[in-house]
């Protein structure tokens, strides 16, 4: 019996070991990824795409250096998204202590993710389900991405990885697939709609907008327009 119960402990030490062991393997994948990812010529890849690439159910993207992206395209969609992303270090301290503070007053709570977190979620980590368990390792992860990207190197990333669409990756595919011109030539009221349509791109379509994506768009449009401090990181 006291041979049985060490070789039950043996076992399970075993186990843990490996565990651990996958556990690490698994961390350190985003961390020399995020290097790799440093030189512009790398053109990095969602988790998405990869799961549309298994599936057999194809994509669309087109990687475009941010330089021939039209400004105001990155400028709504920080204003739409994350008006603090020139400001903080891969997470909204002060967006996340809201949604705390709401989630332990029993109310609704808000988005608090910045376009580093959804980039650092779209290249490394999944959508659904565990998403609470998602976001304890997103968390650190933006924080690191942070430190050793550059802010334009990081809008450059999400832009290009972003869906805008079912198989519709990248402002570039979405540009052409939406409003028929390249992501350079986007106008302001098209570069509006493109980024008021990223929280949900399977069900907000930019070409076709409803009353109210209108009318998000054109406040979007105006912030957009006297976005000043805000996006100067991209220069």
């Amino acid at each position: 019996m006291a041979q049985r119960r060490r070789l039950n402990r043996a076992g399970v030490k075993r186990i843990a070991r490996r565990c651990l062991a996958v556990a690490l393997v698994l961390a350190a994948i985003p961390v020399v990824l995020t290097f790799l990812y440093l030189p512009s010529f790398v053109h990095p890849v969602s988790t998405l795409m990869l799961k549309d690439l298994m599936t057999f159910s194809g994509y669309d993207r087109r990687w475009v250096s941010i330089d021939d992206v039209a400004p105001v395209l990155a400028h709504s969609v920080i204003m739409s998204e994350d008006g603090q992303f020139c400001f903080h270090r891969g997470v909204d301290l002060g967006e996340l202590r809201g949604v705390v503070d709401d989630a332990l007053a029993g109310e609704a709570t808000r988005g608090a993710s910045t376009i580093t977190m959804q980039t650092v979620k779209n290249l490394f980590l999944w959508s659904r389900p565990l998403g609470s368990v998602r976001k304890v390792v997103e968390l650190p992860l933006a924080v690191y991405f942070d430190a050793v990207m550059s802010k334009r190197r990081i809008m450059e990333i999400y832009l290009n990885i972003a869906e805008w669409g079912p198989g519709i990756y990248g402002i570039e595919a979405a540009a052409r697939h939406h409003f028929g011109v390249s992501a350079k030539q986007l106008s302001r009221r098209q570069a509006a709609l493109l980024a008021v349509s990223l929280p949900n791109p399977i069900a907000r379509n930019p070409a076709r907008p409803g009353p109210g994506l209108r009318r998000l768009a054109s406040l979007i449009e105006r912030r957009a327009s006297r976005s000043g401090a805000y996006i100067g990181c991209l220069d």
